[in-house]
Parts: C-alpha cells; sequence; structure tokens
C-alpha cells in the first residue's frame, strides 16, 4: 500500500482533479445559465402567445391547452439542450423518445384525429355554446365544446358525445346560427273550397300574432293540386328564439279558424266501383 502512494504523483494528481474541476464546472455553470435564462424566455413566449390568443378571442379551452402544449414542449427541448451543454450524448436519447412518439402516436390515432378536430372546430367556430345544430345523425344544443369530443343536449334532456374527429370532416346544419328562421306550413283544403277565402283568413291569422316579422315579407300561395286536398303553402319569418311557438300557436289557430270560415280538412280518400259478373 505504501509503495502504491509512493507512485502516486500527488502534483500530477491534483493537476488533473484541477482541469476536470475547471472543465465541468465551466460546463456546469454554462448550464445551469441556459437553464435560468431559457425557463424566463420560455415563461415570456407563453405569455405572450396567451395575450395574442386573448385578443384574437380564442376559446378559453383552446386557448389553455394550447399554452400548456407550448410549455411543456418548450421545456423538453430546453432539457436537452442543457444536458448537451453538460455534455450528454443525447443523439440515442432522441432517438429513443422519436420511437416511442411514433409507437404512441400509432396506438392513438383516433385520439389524435378527435384532437386535432377539436382545434378546428375551437378555431374556425361553425357553431358555438348554445347553438341548435345537426350532425352525425344527431340533433341538440350544443352544451359543451372540448378537445376530443362536443356534447349536445336534446330537447328531452338527453347527452349525446361526438367524437371531433367525424364532426370536423362531415357536413353539419348550424339550425340556429342566423338571427331569424323562416316557419312553413303546407295546408290542406278541400276541392271545393275557395282558396280566396283561406288566403284572406291566413293574411289575417298572421297579421294578428306580433311575433312574425313584416320583413321579409309573408307568402301565402296554392302550391299543388294533391289527390285529394289542395295544398295552401304559408311561409313566414320570425326571430330563431319564437320558431317553435309560432309554428304551434298557429297550426292551432288554422285549426280552429279554418272551419268557422267554411273550410274544411279532407282525408285522404279512394273510390271503390264493384262490378258484378
Amino acid at each position: 500500500m505504501n509503495e502504491f502512494l509512493k507512485n502516486i504523483d500527488i502534483e500530477e494528481m491534483a493537476s488533473l482533479a484541477g482541469k476536470l474541476a475547471v472543465d465541468y464546472g465551466t460546463k456546469l455553470i454554462g448550464a445551469i445559465t441556459v437553464l435560468v435564462i431559457g425557463l424566463w424566455v420560455i415563461k415570456l413566449i407563453v405569455k405572450g402567445i396567451g395575450r395574442v390568443m386573448e385578443k384574437k378571442d380564442i376559446d378559453p379551452s383552446l386557448s389553455t391547452f394550447a399554452k400548456s402544449f407550448l410549455n411543456m414542449a418548450l421545456k423538453t427541448m430546453l432539457f436537452i439542450s442543457v444536458l448537451t451543454t453538460v455534455g450528454v450524448e443525447m443523439t440515442s436519447f432522441v432517438a429513443l423518445i422519436g420511437a416511442a412518439g411514433l409507437a404512441i402516436g400509432m396506438a392513438l390515432s383516433g385520439t389524435l384525429q378527435n384532437f386535432a378536430g377539436g382545434v378546428m372546430l375551437l378555431l374556425f367556430k361553425p357553431f358555438k355554446i348554445g347553438d341548435a345544430i345537426e350532425a352525425q345523425g344527431h340533433k341538440g344544443s350544443v352544451s359543451a365544446i372540448n378537445i376530443f369530443n362536443t356534447i349536445l343536449k336534446t330537447p328531452d334532456n338527453q347527452v349525446i358525445i361526438i367524437p371531433n374527429g367525424g364532426l370536423s370532416t362531415s357536413s353539419l346544419v348550424n339550425i340556429t346560427h342566423e338571427a331569424t328562421r323562416r316557419v312553413e306550413w303546407n295546408i290542406g283544403i278541400a276541392y271545393g273550397d275557395d282558396f280566396d277565402t283561406a288566403k284572406t283568413l291566413m293574411s289575417k291569422l298572421i297579421s294578428e300574432d306580433e311575433r312574425i316579422l313584416s320583413d321579409p315579407e309573408p307568402f301565402i300561395a296554392l302550391s299543388a293540386l294533391g289527390d285529394s286536398a289542395i295544398n295552401v303553402l304559408v311561409r313566414v319569418w320570425v326571430e330563431k328564439d319564437n320558431y317553435g311557438a309560432v309554428l304551434f300557436a298557429m297550426n292551432e289557430k288554422v285549426y280552429t279558424e279554418f272551419p268557422k270560415a267554411g273550410l274544411s280538412f279532407p282525408y285522404p280518400s279512394m273510390d271503390v266501383h264493384l262490378q258484378k259478373q
């Protein structure tokens, strides 16, 4: 043991230790500096993106997710840069992360499609919360727009969850997007009934309902000669919130007032002639 210690050059060891301390100390100080400045810059970038999204009136759900995702991505790149500064070989590590990302992406392809669809819906806003829409074979009022799915509530209080992937790539109908809607009736009256009487009475019923708009002007016409009735087509415009109330109220008025004016609602009928042989 003493012989071993004698063979060791103390000055050489001290010189080597000093060199290592200088080399790694410099790298460590550089890495800490990069980390501190990088975290500060990332914080400024994320805050700036948040302000821009707020000014652009981006949906809060998308804004929160985008800021979190950006923050995580930038910090990941920063930590890789810090480890590289210290001297850690990152080639194999980055390749491993890439392979893992590819495997996860393939496994979650449907989820990623829904995520992309949610981003598109929140950015372009084909509908908003409270709108009534019809899509993917379902109809209801939008109660929530999430990153991965959209939630509808039906008039009978059922909850429908639709994945955003299909919702963003297929056609949909936004029923309440516009401020006004057209209400339409197709009323059948019997052959022989006076059409002018029906038209005059319909005009009177329309003028008595203050919820019906005068512009565009109501439209009344004889639309078709059916098998057992002549069809009177009526079109009026109302504010979208009054659509259902006006539709049902006018149905009741027509059913009550038309017979009083001598107008009848014919039933489908068929004449059968029997011949004796």
